[in-house]
């Protein structure tokens, strides 16, 4: 199933996507949040409506991130072994680490589908970055690898945009990511039992019509499971939370010359098997 959050004209609604278009859970099922859905593990009863007609198109929704209000947004940095080699060949301070790179951002830096990404007028270096995001299921502390699936409720689309020039200020990343509005988040959650491995996909980011970064899961350093049981060790991993699991090569940064997005900009995220999320870059 694909599940989404949207807004139709009324508020915050959860909604199934099918072939006609969008069913709204919050109308017909009393879904108050898809995060609340997911803590309720009620998210198999929503197949009942996956055949009843749609009471929206696609196109007449705003989409909203897929989990407007998540507990915790975990990222990892350099996850993908050519992104890692084209920041050493840059000359950044990187180099392979025993364990992931952790950082934090927050829920108001994170906008949908279709939503302006914004480029604030004291960010000059606006990076894209694809990332599949895994949405966590089940709550749960000290999680194996082994289990570590098991926690998963489903899977989307993340372009973590990084402001380059305030990433760099200190040692410190946390800046450069966590200005407003800057992470693409959606278009909707395709639930786990859709996607059993989610070390195959493909991932690419197209700018304005150009693919300019190109790779598969397979190529993570650290995979889904080991991310999912490194951060639950910090603390309980919650339902609706996210990880989004990091970049491959190709980021603007590395680029030769340098490429950033710029307003007027349009940059889509593709993930084979789960959709794909756009968004126009704006000035604000």
């Amino acid at each position: 199933m694909k599940l989404l959050t949207f807004d139709a004209g009324n508020g915050a609604h959860v909604g199934l996507v099918n072939a006609s278009g969008v069913v709204d859970l919050t109308k017909h099922a009393g879904v108050a949040s898809l995060r609340t859905l997911i803590a309720e593990g009620k998210i198999d009863a929503m197949a009942a409506h996956a055949d009843k007609p749609a009471d929206h198109a696609l196109d007449a929704v705003t989409f909203l991130p897929v989990i407007p209000d998540p507990a915790h947004i975990w990222c990892v940095g350099v996850n993908y072994m050519d992104h890692l080699q084209e920041a050493i060949d840059a000359g950044l301070p990187r180099s392979k680490s025993e364990h992931p790179m952790i950082f934090g951002r927050y829920p108001d830096t994170m906008v949908g589908h279709r939503q302006h990404l914004m480029k604030s007028p004291v960010v000059h270096k606006l990076d894209y970055e694809c990332e599949l995001a895994v949405i966590i299921g089940k709550p749960g502390r000290y999680i194996t690898k082994e289990d570590a699936l098991s926690h998963v409720a489903g899977y989307s689309c993340i372009n973590e945009g990084s402001a380059r020039d305030w990433q760099y200020h200190t040692a410190q990343v946390v800046p450069g990511k966590n200005f407003a509005k800057t992470c693409g988040f959606g278009p909707w959650m395709v639930t786990a039992d859709e996607i059993p491995d989610p070390q195959v996909l493909d991932i690419s980011t197209v700018l304005n019509g150009e693919t300019l970064q190109s790779a598969n899961t397979k190529d993570m350093i650290f995979d889904v499971v080991t991310c999912i049981s490194y951060v639950s060790n910090m603390l309980e991993l919650q339902p609706g939370d996210v990880i989004a699991s990091g970049t491959p090569a190709g980021v603007g940064q590395s680029r030769e010359p340098q490429i950033f997005m710029q307003p007027g900009d349009v940059c889509e995220i593709h993930i084979e098997n789960v959709g794909v999320l756009v968004n126009e870059i704006a000035e604000g």
